[in-house]
């Protein structure tokens, strides 16, 4: 196998390698908090080859030696956090994010996390009864709430009977009645420091790469003014993809694709007429 099919071969793996990228991303156009992933790539071992003194003829005006690539590997997938339009649903349990940041949300009893921009929020039954915030699949949102010591510990929103939700900008949670307002915590936002170590799972959440510490990927952030988050209750965040955007990559990564597909089969032409040449 020559080095044209090699360098055709492995590029083309890694150009169907970003159409299923693009096709993800298309897929989740309407996915409420989505987040466009991006891939990074990178140039394979590059050889330099010495061309013969023969080929160095009078009146030529190129380089006499050659830079050989054997072609290119997506590197990377990584999620674009920039901020989406937010659409009014005038659902209490409705949150939209403002700005840099991300839910946490307990994804199982061993008390592990999972981040996500989906704010399509509901009132659910806990296995102990009481009635928590939770995701519309049913992960409780992780909140700061006082504990029975009057301590600031990482907990649940817990809903009491007769009482409707209020969520302040800062995140601030409220129980409304008609007789009374209770403070049941705050809602707890993370920003990712360092958006590359996020992986992409089920059910539209983010995880911490494996090897990857928490705190060196995500940091807890309380909106203000100065950070310019905050929560926008009755709203959802929609997915930042832009069809526009990625109907122009996916051309261009096709006709790349089509390239190197051209390549390959003319060297493999040539490979044919030169094993039926006789000497």
């Amino acid at each position: 196998m020559n080095a044209s099919m090699v360098n055709a071969m492995v590029s083309m793996n890694a150009l169907q390698q970003k159409l299923d990228l693009i096709s993800d991303n298309i897929a989740n156009v309407n996915t409420v908090g989505y987040k466009r992933k991006e891939a990074t790539f990178e140039d394979l071992l590059n050889n330099s080859k010495k061309q013969p003194e023969t080929f160095d003829q009078p009146g030529r005006l190129t380089p006499l030696n050659f830079s050989q690539g054997w072609g290119a590997k997506m590197t990377m997938v990584q999620p674009n956090l920039s901020q989406g339009p937010l659409q009014a649903t005038s659902q209490l349990t409705d949150l939209a994010i403002e700005g840099n940041a991300l839910f946490e949300v307990q994804v199982d009893g061993d008390g592990n996390r999972a981040y996500t921009r989906n704010g399509a929020f509901q009132l659910t039954m806990a296995a102990n009864g009481d009635t928590i915030l939770a995701t519309g699949d049913g992960y409780p949102v992780v909140a700061n709430v006082r504990n029975a010591d009057g301590n600031m510990v990482e907990g649940n929103i817990v809903m009491p009977a007769g009482y409707s939700l209020r969520v302040d900008p800062d995140g601030t949670v409220l129980g409304v009645s008609s007789q009374r307002t209770i403070n049941l915590g705050s809602i707890k936002l993370l920003q990712a420091t360092r958006p590359a170590a996020l992986s992409a799972v089920a059910d539209n959440l983010f995880t911490i790469a494996e090897g990857t510490l928490v705190d060196d990927a995500v940091q807890e952030i309380v909106p203000n003014e100065d950070n310019r988050i905050a929560l926008r209750q009755g709203y959802l965040e929609q997915s930042n993809v832009q069809m526009t955007d990625e109907m122009t990559e996916l051309i261009n990564v096709q006709r790349a694709y089509q390239l190197a597909a051209r390549a390959l089969s003319s060297s493999d032409t040539m490979m044919g007429l030169a094993n039926t040449m006789r000497a």
